[in-house]
């Protein structure tokens, strides 16, 4: 009876672990408006507007580079930045992080990282062009380092990660600056010269932004600074951003989301609509996921309106009705409203946009050391099976073991190791068609 007891437990546990977990992680939310479609794949994206044309670059092999008349697409993909792997000696080189791109003094400028997911041997890189055409940037290499290299014992490069730069020109004073940084110490804010290189390099007059105290995580990076008179902005992404299928998809609202501060100052202090610190852990979300079809927005940026047109926030985000890998990850944007001074994003959907059907996504050449590239099993797929069938696995060899010491009959880790088997199989099939 006993034994019939634990045989019924084992298959419990199996059929548990085969039965794909419907995710409850997906936020029903009407909170935020869905967003406007840009229709390509994306991840950190950076767009710029010039000549009549939205470009937008992206991270990837080379930095890849693609052109549009209008944010909703086509996108054609036109070339890279980068001939050939960054001149940067560090790992994953052959695919920068996070670009950013900005126009300065007639030229174009690409800041981009080096790095390894976990690690904080990193760098920022610049690329320069003065068309912005493929073929035609100049890789100069870092401007600074953390972990190794040139000025990486040089505080704040000695407490802080080089990844996500985020390029901006005070409108006050014209003096342009670079913000920088992630979990390690927060986001951090550097002078340049007019030459874009490290005003003061061996002692940089830096300002601390944003951070995460007195908490072992501390997921805040990709930041971004725009102004709205008379408010400085500085927005960045908060929470689990990928890597769903080793860690799991996280508790609701602890994935990516778009957060913001404001200031009068271009050095801050930032806090948030309730007046806490972007220092102590503030941050007012602006946009979330939501619909059960927004997944994880982050990796955004702001497109300044002119002559009276609205500013526009975009940003990358997994749309769960096309799935949660990489590849998945898509463009979206919404124009925002200012509303006493904070940034809301509006319903207003574009004269020009029209619906179109979802693209192929553009395969990606695939890299296990790449930042931020989930691979998930699926849209609506929990990985927290793996657990339990590691379990099951445990247990059918534990049994196997009884069994060999005549404590048990020998069938009952037999039909354990089948349906372990059939447990994996059809995991390994759920997969394979997610």
């Amino acid at each position: 009876m006993a034994h019939l007891a634990l045989l019924g437990l084992i298959l419990w546990l199996c059929l548990a672990a085969a039965k794909p977990i419907e995710s409850g992680v997906f936020s029903d939310t009407t909170d935020y408006p869905l967003p406007n479609l840009g229709n390509v794949a994306a991840h950190d994206p950076s767009i710029i507007y010039y000549d009549g044309h939205y470009y937008m670059f992206k991270g990837g092999i080379k930095i890849p580079i693609f052109k549009a008349s209008q944010l909703s697409g086509p996108w054609e993909r036109i070339g890279t930045v980068l001939d050939g792997e960054s001149v940067v000696r560090k790992q994953n080189r052959s695919r920068p992080w996070a670009p950013m791109v900005a126009q300065w003094k007639g030229r174009f400028y690409c800041f981009y990282s080096i790095s390894k997911n976990g690690r904080r041997n990193s760098a920022v890189g610049l690329a320069s062009s003065d068309s912005i055409k493929p073929g035609s940037w100049t890789d100069h290499g870092a401007l600074f380092n953390t972990g190794k290299g040139r000025l990486s014992a040089i505080y704040p490069y000695s407490a802080t990660n080089a990844i996500d730069p985020a390029f901006f020109v005070d409108p006050a004073s014209g003096t342009p600056y670079l913000q920088y940084g992630s979990y390690w110490k927060g986001l951090f804010q550097i002078p340049l010269t007019d030459g874009l290189s490290i005003a003061n390099p061996k002692k940089p007059n830096a300002d601390h932004l944003a951070y995460v105290p007195n908490k072992k995580r501390k997921p805040i990076e990709g930041s971004f600074l725009s102004y709205k008179a008379p408010y400085y902005y500085t927005w960045f992404s908060h929470g689990q951003c990928c890597q769903f299928p080793i860690h799991g998809f996280p508790r609701r609202g602890d994935e990516y989301s778009i957060r913001v501060g404001r200031s009068t100052s271009v050095h801050g202090p930032f806090v948030d609509r309730d007046g806490k610190k972007l220092l102590e852990g503030g941050g007012s979300i602006v946009y979330g996921s939501n619909h059960k079809e927004v997944y994880a927005p982050g990796g955004l940026g702001v497109l300044s309106g002119s002559g009276g047109s609205s500013d526009i926030l975009y940003y990358h985000f997994l749309n769960t009705t096309i799935g949660v890998r990489h590849k998945d990850a898509q463009l979206g944007w919404n124009y925002l409203d200012y509303v006493d001074g904070w940034p809301v994003p509006s319903d207003k959907r574009p004269q020009e946009h029209h619906v179109h059907d979802e693209p192929e996504p553009e395969p990606e050449p695939t890299d296990p050391s790449t930042h931020r590239e989930p691979k998930s099993p699926g849209t609506r797929l929990l990985p927290s099976y793996m657990p339990l069938v590691l379990a099951n696995m445990c247990t059918c060899i534990l049994l196997g073991v009884l069994a060999h010491k005549g404590l048990m009959n020998w069938i009952i880790p037999i039909v354990c190791l089948v349906v372990w088997f059939l447990t994996v199989s059809g995991v390994s099939l759920t997969l394979t068609q997610a």
